[in-house]
C-alpha cells in the first residue's frame, strides 16, 4: 500500500499456509490495478501452482518457463502486455513478464539454486525481482521453509521485514522424524539399499492405503564402474568424470557432455572382471520392485520426465491413481502438496553433505526439511525415516527436528569465519579452453592484473583476497579445460569496474585465442 520499494521474507513451516498469503497478496495487488509475479523454483510445480491460482484469478493467469514452445512464450507475451493477464506465474524467466505497472512479485522456495543462471546470460531471479522492485516501487517477496542464510541474514539486520508461520495450518503436525545408522543396519548383517525400518514403515503405509515418498538425490543405475583386478573406473573420453550406469538401456552416461556408450563385458585396461558401485533411483526402484512384487512404484527424475510424460502428468497420476510409493531426485522434495502422503524415506541422507562447496550444508538441511515437510499434510500424522551414516551430524539432527534457528546461527558464524556471503560477495573468473597450459596462464594474467587493486585495500575484516588460479571441481568438461580466479570482496562499482577492464582486455589479448572467460557473481555451485 505505500507505493514504495520494500522487501520481506515470509519464514512459514511447511504446510503453513503460505500460499494462501500469497493469494490474498495477490488479491489486494489486483484491486490497485497492478499486476503480480509468482516464481516457483522448478517447472514440475508450475502446474500444481496454476490449478490453485486459476481457480481463484481465472483467465487472468499467464504462464511463463522455458517448456513452453516458441508459439505458447509468444501468446503468454502477448496476453501480458494487453492486460488480459495480471498474474503470471512460472519459474526465473518469468521475473521479466513485460508489466508496466507491476504490483508485487513473489519468490517461493526463495533459497533454491534453480532461480540462478548458470549459463549466458548469467543472473539471479532474486536480483533481477530487486530491481524490479524497486523501479516500480513496489514489493518483494521471499518466501520459504529453509530461506538462504543471506535473506535470513537480511531479515534479522532490518534490510528485509521479516513475517513468520511458525505453525502448520488448521493445527496439523509436523512429521515425526526417525534416524537409521546404516552403520548398525550393516554390522546386523543388512548390506541392502534399504534398512529393515524403512521397509516395515513401508508395508504399513502400503496395507492401510497410504502413500509414500522416497528421495534419492542421484539419477541412474549405479554411480560408477570400476575393475576388481586393478581398481580403473569407466571415466568419460571427454570429461574429467566417471560414466554413471543405466540400467534401462544397460549404458554409460556422462551427466556432463551427454556421452553415451555401452557398457564393456571385461575392463578396458586389464581385462578384469567389472563392478557396479554406488546406486541411483533406478537401483532404488528395482529393489523396491524386488521387495514388493506387484505393486506399482512410480519414478520422478530427469531420465522419466519426457514431452509425453511430463511432471504434471506423473503428479496427477500419483495423485489420482493413488499410486502407493513415487521416489525421486530432488524434483519430489518441494511444494508437492499430496494429503494422502503420510511417509517419506531419505536413502543416503549424508549425499549432498560433503559435496565440494561451501552451500552444502545449507542445501542439505534445506532438501531433508522440505521432503520430510511432504508428509502428513492432511489429517493423520505424518513420519519420516533418513538413512544416514553419520547420525551424529549436526546438520541432519536441526533438519530433522526443524530447527532453522540453531542452523542458521552455526551457518552464520562458518560464514563469517571464511568470509563468504552476505560478509562478501564472491566474483568467480572462469576460463576454459582446449589446452590445459593456455588455461592456466591466462588465469595466472588475471591474477596478477587484480593485484594492484586489492594489496592496498587488504587490511581489516572486508579487505579483498584473490584466490587461485585453481581447476574447477570437474577439471575438464566436453574436452575444454576450466581453472578459476576468485575474488572476495564487497559488489560495489569501482570493482565491477576494474574486473570489466581485466576481462575486457583479456578477450582483446591474442595469447587467449579459443579460450571462453566468463564471470559470475555469488555463484551457486
Amino acid at each position: 500500500d505505500e507505493r514504495a520499494p520494500r522487501a520481506a521474507l515470509l519464514f512459514g513451516v511447511t504446510g503453513s499456509g503460505k500460499t494462501q498469503v500469497y493469494l490474498k497478496l495477490i488479491a489486494r495487488a489486483l484491486e490497485q490495478g497492478r499486476g503480480a509475479v509468482v516464481l516457483v523454483p522448478e517447472i514440475g510445480l508450475t502446474p500444481q501452482v496454476l490449478r490453485q491460482f486459476a481457480a481463484q484469478f481465472g483467465d487472468e493467469v499467464a504462464v511463463l518457463h522455458s517448456a513452453l514452445s516458441a508459439g505458447e512464450r509468444y501468446d503468454s507475451f502477448k496476453k501480458i502486455q494487453s492486460g488480459r493477464a495480471r498474474v503470471v506465474i512460472g519459474t526465473r524467466s518469468a521475473v521479466f513478464a513485460p508489466f508496466d505497472n507491476l504490483g508485487l512479485v513473489i519468490l517461493d522456495e526463495e533459497q533454491e539454486h534453480t532461480y540462478k543462471s548458470e549459463s549466458s546470460p548469467r543472473y539471479h531471479a532474486r536480483d533481477v525481482a530487486k530491481f524490479r522492485c524497486a523501479y516500480h516501487k513496489t514489493l518483494l517477496v521471499l518466501a520459504s521453509a529453509t530461506p538462504s542464510i543471506e535473506s535470513y541474514y537480511y531479515a534479522q539486520t532490518g534490510r528485509y521485514t521479516l513475517n513468520q508461520l511458525p505453525h502448520r495450518y488448521g493445527g496439523a503436525r509436523l512429521p515425526k522424524v526417525r534416524f537409521v545408522d546404516m552403520n548398525r543396519e550393516l554390522e546386523a548383517g543388512n548390506d541392502s539399499i534399504y534398512s529393515r525400518e524403512l521397509l516395515t514403515e513401508i508395508e504399513k503405509n502400503r496395507k492401510v492405503h497410504k502413500q509414500s515418498i522416497i528421495l534419492l538425490n542421484r539419477r541412474g543405475y549405479n554411480t560408477f564402474v570400476s575393475c576388481k583386478a586393478c581398481g580403473n573406473v569407466v571415466t568419460c573420453p571427454n570429461c574429467s568424470i566417471s560414466l554413471t550406469y543405466h540400467a534401462a538401456n544397460q549404458r554409460l552416461m556422462c551427466h556432463y557432455c551427454g556421452h553415451s556408450q555401452p557398457l564393456p563385458e571385461l575392463c578396458p585396461h586389464c581385462y578384469g572382471r567389472l563392478q557396479f558401485v554406488g546406486m541411483g533411483t533406478q537401483k532404488l526402484q528395482e529393489a523396491l520392485e524386488e521387495s514388493y512384487p506387484g505393486v506399482e512404484i512410480m519414478r520422478m527424475d530427469a531420465d522419466t520426465i519426457t514431452a509425453t510424460q511430463s511432471h504434471e502428468v506423473l503428479l496427477d497420476r500419483f495423485r489420482w491413481k493413488q499410486v502407493p510409493i513415487l521416489l525421486g531426485t530432488q524434483m519430489v522434495a518441494k511444494g508437492l502438496d499430496f494429503a494422502n502422503v503420510t511417509l517419506v524415506g531419505v536413502v543416503d541422507g549424508d549425499l549432498s553433505l560433503y559435496a565440494d562447496n561451501y552451500r552444502a550444508a545449507e542445501r542439505t538441511f534445506s532438501l531433508l526439511t522440505q521432503v520430510v515437510g511432504r508428509a502428513g499434510r492432511g489429517e493423520k500424522l505424518g513420519r519420516a525415516v533418513i538413512q544416514t551414516w553419520t547420525p551424529d551430524n549436526d546438520v541432519i539432527n536441526l533438519a530433522a527436528r526443524q530447527d532453522y534457528d540453531t542452523f542458521y546461527e552455526e551457518e552464520r558464524e562458518m560464514r563469517r569465519m571464511l568470509r563468504f556471503p552476505p560478509f562478501l560477495d564472491l566474483f568467480r573468473i572462469t576460463l576454459s579452453g582446449p589446452e590445459e597450459t593456455q588455461v592456466l596462464r591466462a588465469c595466472a594474467v588475471i591474477r596478477r592484473s587484480l593485484e594492484p587493486w586489492v594489496k592496498p585495500r587488504q587490511q581489516g575484516p572486508e579487505g579483498p583476497e584473490v584466490l587461485g588460479p585453481a581447476p574447477a571441481p570437474v577439471l575438464k568438461v566436453n574436452n575444454r579445460y576450466r581453472y578459476r580466479v576468485l575474488l572476495k570482496c564487497r559488489n560495489g562499482r569501482e570493482i565491477r569496474a576494474v574486473l570489466a577492464q581485466i576481462l575486457q582486455a583479456a578477450q582483446q589479448d591474442r595469447a587467449n585465442r579459443g579460450l571462453s572467460i566468463a564471470m559470475d557473481v555469488n555463484p551457486m555451485d
